[in-house]
């Protein structure tokens, strides 16, 4: 379980086909400090697990699922990407609950620059549809975010300094793709009132 609240800015230094997938060499030395192999790690959203790792980086595997579900089945050599440790027992929620099961890939149809803030637009799959409520959760590439406006096909989130400065959500333009994670409350309710019809 982790919070959608990213600790580093890491970077995809190699990768190379696996059984059934791809390995992906992480560059990121600040969430190696007592990663064992093993342990999970939130990448751009995606919770996998490190099955190697050294001083400055660690490496995954990506399996097809994950390939077709999210973008890392697109990340090559050099891109930044978002990572986050799992919560310990004693942590701070500072975001929200994040599984790391990302729901899809959503396109970004608009990039808004304001003086203090950056909305960003986005298309909302028809899949999560149901479950982004405005003012309520939603995790893009790992960052617990506050859905600002919902409508029809597209919803938006608003972006402070520090977040631009400290994910990868700065880097992106219009047409890009990222990580979207419904909030879990959201999906539990839905599956409740699914069953009961």
């Amino acid at each position: 379980m982790f919070t959608g609240i990213v600790t580093e800015v890491g970077s995809v230094a190699g990768t190379r086909p696996a059984p059934g997938g791809r390995r992906l060499r992480i560059d990121a030395p600040a969430t190696c400090r007592g990663l064992a192999v093993g342990g999970s790690v939130a990448v751009d959203g995606v919770c996998l697990t490190a099955v190697e790792v050294d001083r400055r980086g660690f490496s995954v595997d990506v399996v097809p699922e994950t390939l077709r579900r999210s973008t890392l089945g697109d990340a090559g050599e050099g891109r930044r990407v978002n990572l986050e440790r799992p919560l310990g027992a004693s942590g701070e929620l500072s975001g929200h609950f994040v599984q790391g099961h990302v729901d899809g890939r959503a396109a970004v149809s608009a990039v808004r620059r304001r003086a203090r803030e950056v909305v960003l637009e986005l298309r909302l799959p028809r899949a999560i549809a149901p479950l982004v409520v405005e003012k309520g959760s939603v995790s893009i590439n790992g960052v617990s975010l506050t859905v600002a406006s919902v409508g029809r096909g597209r919803f938006t989130v608003a972006l402070i300094p520090h977040t631009l400065a400290h994910t990868n959500l700065g880097d992106l333009r219009s047409g890009a793709l990222v990580n979207v994670e419904a909030d879990i409350l959201g999906k539990y309710v839905r599956a409740f009132l699914d069953k009961r019809r």
